[in-house]
């Protein structure tokens, strides 16, 4: 990294209450908020995206977050004051941390960690830069970005985010031994026990295996909230992050 590069700010509180976040991918908020009754005890968060968020606005971000930190997952990408615009109203609602692409520029970037550092003086609250999305393999990536590896773009989109100031990275756990993670709060999608269905995921590992590599925190989505028991399998998952530290 240059000289030029401004270091990353000091890491904060932690919004997690764990590391387990909990992806809520379900259409209708009486199941979303069954299941945030149901798994509470072992959710670090629970993540909502553009399926439940574009359907219930704000109203059932602010009724989850009265349970658990709330994860608004619905990747902004757009210019800087529509995406400063953005993130101050999912803070507002009652979002702990939130996704947008890392792929929106050093110039958005440099301006939302400047926001980020303001809303971090109320609650703690982080921006999660996402980079290359884990249901795209080598052979799926777009066109314009098969020039590269899929590991190359990660570390430079990194070292963007890094260099911006912000603290926040989105990428599979396959990427996390090539990345700096000092003064960075990862987390990892993708993540499934051995023998549960990855579904569209291309790039996954363990739990305990992306913990050990320096994530923050892992998301797991459809192997707990379709499970026989959705309450049994997120214990599962929880103690055995509590038994890998």
């Amino acid at each position: 990294m240059g000289s030029s590069a401004s270091p990353p700010s000091k890491l904060f509180c932690s919004p997690l209450r764990n590391p387990l976040i909990i992806a809520l991918d379900v259409d209708s908020e009486l199941e979303a908020l069954r299941l945030v009754d149901e798994l509470t005890p072992w959710a670090g968060a629970f993540k909502l995206g553009p399926r439940l968020c574009y359907r219930y606005g704000q109203d059932i971000v602010q009724k989850i977050s009265t349970k658990a930190p709330v994860f608004v997952d619905n990747k902004y990408f757009d210019i800087p004051s529509t995406m400063e615009a953005a993130v101050r109203a999912s803070f507002e609602a009652g979002a702990s941390l939130l996704t947008i692409h890392a792929l929106s520029g050093p110039e958005v970037l440099r301006r939302l960690a400047k926001l980020e550092c303001e809303l971090r003086e109320i609650r703690p609250f982080v921006i999660l830069n996402v980079t290359i999305l884990t249901s795209w393999s080598q052979d799926s990536l777009p066109s314009v970005f098969q020039t590269q590896s899929i590991l190359n773009h990660v570390v430079a989109l990194s070292e963007m985010v890094r260099e911006s100031g912000l603290t926040g990275l989105v990428c599979s756990a396959h990427e996390l031994s090539e990345i700096d993670t000092e003064g960075l709060f990862v987390v990892t999608p993708g993540v499934r026990f051995a023998g549960d269905t990855v579904n569209d995921q291309q790039r996954v590992m363990t739990p305990s295996q992306a913990l050990a590599l320096g994530a923050r925190g892992v998301v797991v989505g459809r192997p707990i909230i379709e499970a026989t028991n959705p309450a049994a399998k997120a214990k599962q998952y929880f103690d055995s992050m509590i038994l890998s530290k």
